[in-house]
């Protein structure tokens, strides 16, 4: 590969065997160098390219902002994250986790520490995420050499939680809160505490991400169901005085009506959650 363009002294810019341009990254890899000149392939650490032409214009700005060493390691927190979940994950991770990352380690040498209001909530509704978070504090806190927080942690899993969903950060944030607001409905309603291992546990976080997910975008279920309902309503009659508990909430404070549709899922649910726990 030759060099097409220099951003700074670790990064420059060169097209692959296709033609597509690709950013090439490694310490000191543009020293010296210039335009037209071969890549020095054993000064490569990170080959990267962003298929969406906006995001990779933002992706070089952020690469003339960010230490390359910060860009580095948040590839391979990405990486690491897709592993675990199985999951592709919007390409705007790779910029706003990179931002995130550096502006979080530049706190720390601050001495300016970052409370996250939704610590416990994300702990206990991204799982997945959050453990991937912690993993990726331990890999920051030992390459970088600081001590950066849980508090971290679940900002980090915020940020793959919204790459998985493909939502902006202050909603995800929203969708985070209500979720909450619908599990303590739930648990008070029964009087019990959530055997968060369960598998109906799991389930039932899923389809209040995805609810949440509507409530904020505006995108209800259609009806369809009515027979279906009418017979769920009367076979989980606890479950669907809880579901009219979450009906009314959810209208007051949100204005959003719940569909026939979401009512009969949410009572499904509630129904095995809550089966699980006695």
């Amino acid at each position: 590969m030759n060099i097409e363009k220099i951003l700074n002294n670790n990064v420059v810019v060169s097209l692959d065997d296709k033609g597509k341009e690709v950013i090439v990254m490694g310490r000191g890899i543009a020293f010296q160098k210039k335009v037209g000149m071969i890549v020095e392939k054993d000064k490569v650490e990170k080959i990267f390219t962003l298929s969406n032409k906006e995001l990779s214009d933002k992706y070089k700005q952020l690469l003339l902002e960010v230490p390359v060493e910060y860009v580095i390691l948040t590839e391979k927190i990405i990486s690491y994250a897709k592993l675990k979940l199985g999951k592709k994950l919007n390409e705007s991770i790779h910029i706003s986790l990179a931002d995130h990352i550096a502006s979080a380690v530049e706190r720390y040498k601050e001495g300016i520490q970052l409370r996250n209001p939704l610590l416990w909530d994300i702990k206990r509704i991204y799982k997945d995420e959050f453990s991937i978070g912690k993993e990726s504090i331990n890999m920051i806190n030992n390459d970088l050499n600081v001590e950066l927080s849980e508090d971290e942690a679940a900002f980090i899993a915020l940020h793959i939680v919204n790459a998985e969903l493909n939502e902006e950060m202050p909603k995800v944030m929203d969708m985070t809160k209500v979720m909450q607001e619908i599990l303590n409905i739930v648990k008070y309603h029964f009087k019990i505490d959530f055997n968060e291992e369960s598998l109906s546990y799991y389930r039932f976080i899923t389809h209040l991400k995805f609810f949440a997910q509507r409530l904020f975008n505006g995108n209800a279920y259609k009806d369809k169901e009515d027979e279906l309902f009418e017979m769920i309503k009367r076979k989980y009659l606890k479950s669907y005085e809880c579901v009219k508990k979450i009906d009314k909430f959810i209208k007051e404070k949100y204005k959003y009506e719940l569909t026939k549709e979401e009512k009969l899922y949410l009572t499904i649910h509630i129904e095995r959650v809550t089966e699980s726990n006695i």
